[in-house]
């Protein structure tokens, strides 16, 4: 049976995250506009520096809870590295989808909104209600994906 658009995104992220190099939680970021795949991104650190699969986990090594503390790690979140990746290549992401394994952070939700991004389908949550409140003031759709079928909308 053919998968929906839905689904279909989400396989492709699912298979975007396994390129992260983050020791606590891999996160897969695709950003879509009219079903066509404009960037992709996952969490690790920024070009030319080592990851933390080489160096250790500073947060870890602190203490720092999920959800916390987000300038003491190496890695740009996979949201960010999407649009960055779009900017890289001149690519406008205006008007756009984003599918990404993780609820976006407060920084990647307000990256997010000045992108021009018009809906978030994400499965997996993240501690941070800040975001969500953030997201809905802006009027970008978020999407919960359950799986095959089973997609609620969170706030429209």
């Amino acid at each position: 049976m053919r998968p929906s658009w839905d689904e279909y995104f989400m396989d492709i992220v699912e298979l975007v995250k396994k390129r992260s190099t983050c020791l606590r939680r891999q996160v897969g970021a695709l950003i879509v506009k009219d079903k066509r795949i404009l960037a992709t991104g996952y969490n690790g650190a920024p070009v030319g520096c080592k990851h933390c699969a080489e160096v250790g986990c500073l947060r870890d090594k602190l203490g720092i809870p999920s959800g916390q503390r987000h300038e003491i790690c190496r890695a740009a979140h996979a949201e960010q590295n999407a649009i960055v990746q779009a900017a890289y290549s001149g690519t406008s992401v205006n008007g756009g989808t984003m599918y990404v394994t993780t609820q976006p952070c407060v920084l990647c939700a307000k990256l997010i909104i000045n992108a021009g991004i018009k809906k978030i389908v994400f499965k997996g949550d993240y501690p941070d209600s800040l975001a969500m409140e953030l997201l809905q003031e802006a009027g970008v759709r978020v999407v919960r994906y359950e799986g095959p079928g089973d997609s609620r909308v969170i706030k429209a």
